[in-house]
């Protein structure tokens, strides 16, 4: 049956479709932007609390060079939890609405954070460190002054790849009546295949913006020289694969 389903909607699937769907973003516009904000007010606070409990912890266990299996393998092992299924999970306690998605996206995107902030902090060059120890940084220093900085795109990578995926994931809280553009893809009798699309166009967009958003931000909190340095070895060398392999 899903097979035949899929079958039917990619028949449907034409350039009338896609003219269709801006119509329908056009002309449902109010509620189409009341759910745009929904989905944006979920994903936004998700990646804040996920950012707030896991960047901390990353970057501390990165400085005193310990706890590499909590910051990766039991991040790893969190990422391998299905959303759907952290919503069941929490769904009889809480019920439905915005608390249980939020847990799941939490879920989702902490892990990314943790790991690239412990690889970011951790990875900083240990003779740049034993250089600031030896011009008499305290260790709050050597962190706030010399490893942050170098650790900021990497750890920039991760909150950035968390964004995306919880920006995408969250259209699941239109199962569980927590809003968001999900209220129109999950409801393919009231808003057709041109809704459907149309939201789905959206979800892209929005997470597209969280990535550029947070680029832009990663570039502004790099200090310039820092900026300028890493412009320098990308020309000479190929860029690390850390944040990828944190990240898949």
């Amino acid at each position: 049956m899903a097979e035949g389903t899929r079958v039917i909607l990619a028949a449907q699937l034409n350039g009338h479709t896609f003219i269709d769907a801006f119509k329908f973003i056009w002309e449902d516009r109010s509620f189409v932007g009341q759910k745009v904000l929904e989905h944006l007010a979920l994903s936004a606070v998700s990646v804040a609390i996920a950012t707030v409990i896991a960047l901390p912890l990353g970057v501390w266990l990165g400085h005193v060079h310990r706890g590499s299996f909590i910051a990766i393998n039991g991040s790893n092992l969190l990422r391998a939890l299905p959303s759907l299924a952290v919503i069941s999970i929490f769904l009889p306690a809480l019920g439905i609405g915005h608390g249980v998605v939020v847990i799941a996206l939490v879920v989702l995107g902490a892990p990314l954070i943790l790991t690239n902030s412990y690889v970011a902090v951790d990875g900083v060059d240990p003779d740049v460190v034993e250089a600031a120890r030896g011009m008499g940084l305290t260790a709050r220093q050597i962190l706030l002054r010399v490893e942050l900085p170098l650790a900021l795109p990497l750890i920039f990578a991760g909150i950035r790849t968390a964004a995306v995926y919880v920006v995408a994931t969250a259209t699941l809280a239109g199962v569980v009546g927590g809003g968001s553009l999900g209220d129109i893809i999950f409801n393919q009798a009231t808003y057709f295949l041109s809704g459907i699309v149309g939201a789905a166009m959206l979800v892209s967009a929005l997470a597209f913006a969280a990535y550029f958003f947070f680029a832009l931000l990663e570039r502004l909190l790099t200090p310039r020289g820092l900026r300028h340095a890493g412009a320098e070895r990308g020309h000479e060398e190929e860029a690390p694969v850390v944040f990828e392999a944190a990240a898949t």
